[in-house]
């Protein structure tokens, strides 16, 4: 039988082999040394030079993805130029065949020890997709729906399975290419998905012909955009607790499994918050959740506002502690703020306030700013106020001249704020939001 062994089954083997040894982040690690000693200088030319007409072409128009650019220009220089490279390998073309004996051969017995690896291929997948969607909604300022991005995967998954295709989820990395390429909406990733489709229908040797250093240079553009560089430049100001966690569930990512770092990840700060919340309460601050805009009512000494200042001043009020689980909710309740001159945020009753808290808070800031509308604090003390301080919110965006330690004080220059630019005084009540 030796005699009717090829080379390519030899070369199969071999890749098979070394594809096995370098799965995994330690595996790859492992592997660094051999790579550095037998550099192929053809690749890292074509990496370096598709980094570098993604980041520089960005600066010449933004009419064309960069990332797209790269792809052809890179492509096509190899494809041409280069008697031989590595490519990105054979991609299978053909429509797949619907199985559906599938729904009428299954037995219980043969997939019941399937469960639990089904379940968690479940799980893993909707955190996939949820992490996907908050990186989106970060790039694109704009609020996915849980519900509705989980229950599309499903019928996705289901779909898939009839024509024997494997469980999917949100792909952040491509996910966040198709975002710096342009397509901020839905109708992006439909098209997305068309064009694979017929990529594989009928581009297939074309699109194999990609060379696979030009990817590699996509893939490292894009790890690097995925990064949280804000919370990387504030790591040594925030609390140690924050900051173990923060590198546990890194680590446990990279080294053992996405669920397990979740999973341990959510344990930890649930404990770290309940500690946060046992000091509250033994503090005595009133700890209840931020509530709905629409079921607000004035504060005792807001009392006359209404009449007195009319339509022009909105104010917000914010009642315990601004944390990861309210971040979002408080920026909705932002969004609904109607149109007015002055928002005045009420933080007399804001024990804490944690990192997504202060960037929920910092994202809000700008939006209203950016809409030409004057943001106020009134109340601000304690933790909330040296954490604004320390990263610059008072008095980078909020000058200490608009901090007011009562509603009166606030009152006083909202009055002569208003008249100052000859403008009808007047606070909206949010009860009549």
């Amino acid at each position: 039988r030796a005699q009717h062994i090829t080379e390519e089954d030899i070369m199969g083997e071999a890749r098979a082999l070394a594809a096995r040894e370098a799965s995994g982040v330690m595996g790859a690690l492992k592997l660094i040394p051999r790579a550095l000693s037998r550099i192929n200088y053809t690749d890292l030319i074509m990496v370096l030079l598709t980094i570098f007409i993604i980041y520089g072409f960005k600066r010449v128009t933004t009419a064309l993805p960069s990332s797209l650019v790269a792809l052809i220009v890179v492509s096509a220089g190899a494809f041409f130029l280069l008697p031989e490279y590595r490519t990105i390998g054979d991609i299978p073309s053909g429509f797949p065949e619907l199985k559906l004996g599938l729904l009428t051969s299954v037995d219980l017995g043969t997939v019941w020890p399937y469960i639990p690896m089904a379940l968690s291929l479940a799980l893993l997948g909707a955190i996939d997709s949820l992490l996907t969607s908050l990186v989106a909604d970060n790039m694109t300022k704009t609020r996915h729906n849980p519900d509705q991005e989980l229950f599309g995967q499903g019928i996705g998954n289901s779909v898939a399975a009839l024509f024997g295709g494997i469980p999917g989820a949100g792909a952040t990395i491509r996910t966040v290419v198709n975002i710096q390429a342009g397509g901020k909406t839905r109708l992006s990733g439909m098209i997305a998905g068309l064009l694979l489709l017929f990529v594989l229908l009928s581009l297939g040797p074309i699109a194999s012909k990609v060379p696979a250093a030009v990817l590699a240079g996509i893939l490292i553009t894009v790890g690097i955009g995925v990064m949280d560089w804000k919370g990387i430049r504030h790591i040594r100001q925030w609390p140690r607790a924050e900051v173990v966690v923060m590198l546990l569930v890194l680590g446990l990512t990279v080294f053992v499994g996405l669920i397990e770092a979740v999973i341990a990840g959510m344990i930890l700060a649930s404990i770290i918050f309940m500690k946060k919340i046992a000091d509250v309460i033994d503090n005595r601050t009133k700890m209840a959740p931020i509530k709905h805009f629409s079921q607000e009512m004035p504060w005792e000494d807001e009392a006359g506002l209404l009449e007195k200042f009319g339509d022009k001043v909105y104010v917000k009020h914010l009642d315990g502690p601004l944390f990861f689980g309210f971040a979002s909710r408080f920026q909705e309740m932002v969004q609904a703020i109607p149109t007015v001159k002055v928002v005045v945020i009420r933080m007399d009753r804001v024990p804490y306030v944690d990192q997504s808290g202060l960037y929920a808070m910092e994202d809000a800031i700008h939006e209203l700013q950016d809409a030409g509308v004057e943001v106020v604090f009134v109340g601000l003390h304690g933790q909330p106020k040296d954490v604004f301080e320390e990263f610059n919110l008072v008095p980078g965006l909020v000058p200490h001249e608009r901090c007011f330690e009562t509603f009166e004080e606030c009152a006083k220059w909202l009055a002569s704020y208003l008249n100052g630019k000859g403008q009808k005084a007047g606070v909206q009540s949010p009860a009549q939001s």
